[in-house]
Formats: structure tokens, C-alpha cells, sequence
């Protein structure tokens, strides 16, 4: 006689209405930095959600707390885009994937880098997701350009410098180019900074 399977686990309403809640308060705050709320505050992220303030408070201890989540979820869709880039193609037809697909990257987390800048220097925890971002750009850039970089740790800080934030925003807010011509522009400092 066959054995009977074991029973499936039960999930307890209560604790998926409450992963549900959380992740709606996070996806609220997160859609209204995109939309240009730079400061969103607690009230707004709780109207978004359809949530009262009391419930936002109890799923996260501060704003600090929510900007954690925040940040997590931004990474999540950062990875999301994510395709690697084979290696061994020629280092041009490297440099244009990896400028299309960095493009993508920096123009969808834009709202939220924007708003993390004014914040940054008070949060740790918007400091600690920048420092990902940081290492996860560097890790990507000595994979794709591994054979011109050769260990070369100031060639790769300026290629990181070159494909970070600060200087897409330089490029596409102070200097006011389109999307393709900021893409243009950091494909440009990679060919120069690249041995070829």
C-alpha cells in the first residue's frame, strides 16, 4: 500500500495578510518616489497602499526601516534587468550591450536614486544599499571588461565612477541629454577609458 503524503503545510491567513500589507506599503512608497514624491511622507505611503497609518507603523519600527525595504525591493528590480554579458565577445559589441543594459537600469531606478541623495547622508540604511550598488556595478565591470582591466584597480574606479549614478544624473539632468544621448556619452568614456 502506497504511503499517503504528507499534508501541505498550512498557510496562517494572518501572517499572509501581513507579508501582503508589508510589501504594498514598500511597492507605495517605491511608486511614489518614481512619480517625482521625493519626500513621501508616511501618511501618503499609507494612502497608496490602502493601509491606515496605524498599520504602516506597525510593520516597520521608523522611516529607516522602510527605507531598508525600499532599497531592497529597488535592488530586486536592479537584478531583475539584469542579463549577463558574455565575456568574450569583441570588447565593442561589450561595450554597447553593457551601456544599453546599464541605461535601462539607471533610468528605471532614477526617481529612487534622486530621492535617496537627499536622504543618504542621515540613513544608514540608504548608505548600506548604496555600497551594494556600488560593489554589484564593480563585480559586473571586471566580468564584462575582464581582459582589459587585467587587475588594473584604477582603470576599474573609473569605469565604476563612469557607470554609477551621480554621473547619469550629471548627464541627463544638469546637462539635460535624452536618455540616448546620455548612453552615447557613457559608451563614449568607456571606449576612451578602455585599452583596446
Amino acid at each position: 500500500m502506497p504511503a499517503t503524503p504528507p499534508p501541505a503545510p498550512r498557510v496562517d491567513g494572518r501572517t499572509a495578510r501581513s507579508e501582503r500589507t508589508r510589501a504594498a506599503i514598500v511597492e507605495a512608497h517605491v511608486q511614489l518616489l518614481r512619480e517625482g514624491d521625493l519626500r513621501p511622507t508616511a501618511d501618503r505611503i499609507a494612502k497608496r497602499a490602502g493601509v491606515s497609518l496605524r498599520a504602516l507603523w506597525s510593520h516597520f519600527a521608523d522611516m529607516e526601516a522602510l527605507f531598508a525595504a525600499s532599497g531592497q525591493l529597488t535592488l530586486d528590480q536592479r537584478d531583475d534587468l539584469h542579463e549577463p554579458i558574455p565575456p568574450d565577445l569583441p570588447l565593442d559589441r561589450r561595450i554597447e550591450l553593457y551601456c544599453h543594459q546599464r541605461a535601462r537600469q539607471l533610468e528605471q531606478i532614477a526617481p529612487v536614486a534622486k530621492a535617496s541623495s537627499i536622504k543618504e547622508p542621515f540613513s544608514p540604511a540608504l548608505q548600506s544599499y548604496r555600497r551594494i550598488h556600488l560593489q554589484r556595478v564593480r563585480t559586473e565591470l571586471s566580468t564584462v571588461f575582464a581582459r582589459e582591466i587585467n587587475g588594473d584597480e584604477d582603470l576599474l574606479n573609473a569605469l565604476t565612477a563612469a557607470a554609477m549614478w551621480p554621473t547619469w544624473g550629471t548627464l541627463r539632468d544638469a546637462m539635460d541629454l535624452d536618455p540616448a544621448g546620455a548612453r552615447a556619452a557613457l559608451a563614449r568614456m568607456l571606449r576612451a577609458l578602455l585599452p583596446h
